[in-house]
């Protein structure tokens, strides 16, 4: 009954998709934008599946359920974060896609102020490939994990499955179909979460006996900051809430969440768009977080146990078999919302940035995203372990990239094309090697990294203006 619920949802997510194709046009911009013609509702709803659901689902349940209450700064620093810089990029990035006629992410970034910066374009598309690639393989291999612990299949079905989910329904309608099921997989999301949460403080006997339990867990287990961190006192907690704010700032350095955005019908609709994705946002990451806690009353024996499926464990304890399946299909399909929207982020990058004059034609990009999603399966059949280590530095590298230039474009800096290529170089180079001194356990690997980008485009502009001083002064 379980198999029969997971397939039913899953191949309700799937006709979704499909179903766009009666919405669609035979044009590239409609296969990558949707004709930069969609409901601020739909373009807030897909943002957050893209964004956050297999995260949700898998990491951010994991970690809450193994560390406790400390876990909602990472809600606190990484919605702040984003939201303090979706109030000057995103409007900007949909006025910028529209008046340049970009498709891409890094064409739009490229040709902000009207410029052709081509080495620009082609140093964003290899990134958005290179790790956008991984990161959807690795999205196909975590729904083989997850169906191969649930079901016992063969770690191969899930990302064959996976892929020929993707490729069927973006196919048929491109980026709008990858809206529309995330739309619909927002809803699943939600829902689940809510009965999750009802069912799990309920058979622990209410509020009051759920609030008790967590208490008696351990010592630190309610504390509202880390314990661990290797800086005590004010200034561990610190850096660890600075790095998860610099977390929600590199949301405008994703290229396949921001290009949702790109999508949005126009400008002004973005305090719309805004209003419904922070309100589904915070609701959906509140209730994670306490079904989170719920699980490790629920599921108090933790050796052993793998964390990050406390989710599905706790639903086949709990719910009937037709809501099991419901929340496996969420689970499932909340790792394809993703890797649809890198596969075709990377689609974009290779047809509009890096083969801008052989494969920018409506067929040839389609057929680019049969490329990528082949590409990707078979990473995520054949890949060894040390290319599904690259995903861990994959959101890093591409806030770190993108993140510093888009905000200095946003807030109406002019920057030169070298400037700009050398604070991408600076952003990777400092998050990397951030990461490769151990130094990510005092503070998460973005912050240095954005920083290092906008250090490096204060001494570019002060450079600047003291030569132009100099040659003022000698002419």
């Amino acid at each position: 009954m379980i198999v029969l619920s997971f397939g039913f949802f899953l191949l309700l997510f799937v006709a979704v998709g499909v179903l766009s194709v009666m919405k669609r046009k035979s044009t590239s911009e409609d296969y990558l934008l949707a004709g930069q013609n969609v409901k601020p509702w739909l373009v807030a709803l897909s943002a957050i599946a893209t964004n956050n659901s297999g995260y949700m689902f898998v990491g951010q349940i994991g970690f809450t359920y193994m560390y406790g209450l400390h876990s909602i700064w990472l809600m606190i620093g990484w919605v702040f974060g984003d939201f303090l810089t979706s109030l000057f990029v995103h409007k900007n990035l949909r006025i910028a896609s529209e008046e340049n006629s970009s498709y891409s992410f890094a064409g739009t970034i490229a040709g902000w102020s009207g410029q052709d910066y081509k080495w620009l374009r082609i140093l964003g598309g290899l990134i958005t490939v290179a790790f956008l690639g991984t990161y959807a393989a690795a999205q196909l291999n975590a729904g083989s994990k997850a169906l191969h612990v649930l079901f016992d299949w063969e770690y191969s079905t899930g990302a064959i499955m996976g892929a020929a989910m993707v490729l069927l329904y973006c196919f048929a309608g491109g980026i709008r179909a990858s809206i529309w099921t995330d739309a619909a997989q927002s809803f699943v999301m939600i829902i689940a979460m809510a009965l999750m949460l009802f069912v799990g403080v309920q058979s622990l006997g209410g509020i009051g006996e759920f609030k008790d339990g967590l208490y008696g867990v351990s010592d630190t287990y309610m504390n509202l900051f880390p314990t661990d961190h290797p800086f005590g006192g004010f200034i561990g907690p610190f850096l660890f809430v600075l790095g998860w704010f610099f977390a929600g700032v590199g949301v405008v350095g994703q290229p396949h969440i921001m290009v949702r955005f790109m999508t949005m019908k126009s400008p002004e609709s973005m305090t719309r768009t805004r209003i419904y994705y922070y309100s589904w946002y915070i609701a959906f990451y509140v209730m994670t977080i306490l079904v989170a806690l719920s699980a490790r009353l629920l599921i108090p024996d933790t050796e052993g146990f793998d964390a990050e499926l406390a989710l599905p464990t706790l639903a086949q304890e709990l719910l009937p078999d037709v809501f099991v399946g419901l929340i496996l299909a969420g689970l499932f399909a909340a790792t394809m919302s993703t890797a649809d929207s890198q596969i075709l982020s990377c689609t974009s990058a290779i047809t509009q940035d890096l083969c801008p004059n052989k494969l920018s034609g409506y067929m040839a990009t389609k057929l680019s995203t049969v490329f990528v999603t082949a590409v990707a399966l078979c990473i995520a059949l054949f890949g060894s372990d040390s290319v599904f280590a690259l995903v861990l530095i994959a959101w890093s590298a591409l806030a770190s990239a993108f993140a510093p230039l888009i905000i200095v474009y946003a807030l109406k800096q002019d920057v030169s094309e070298k400037l700009a290529v050398t604070m991408v170089f600076a952003g990777v180079g400092a998050m990397l090697a951030w990461r490769t001194a151990g130094l990510n356990d005092y503070c998460y690997e973005i912050a240095p990294g954005v920083l290092a980008g906008l250090l490096v485009f204060a001494l570019g502009k002060v450079f600047a203006l003291n030569t132009d001083k100099i040659s003022t002064q000698q002419g």
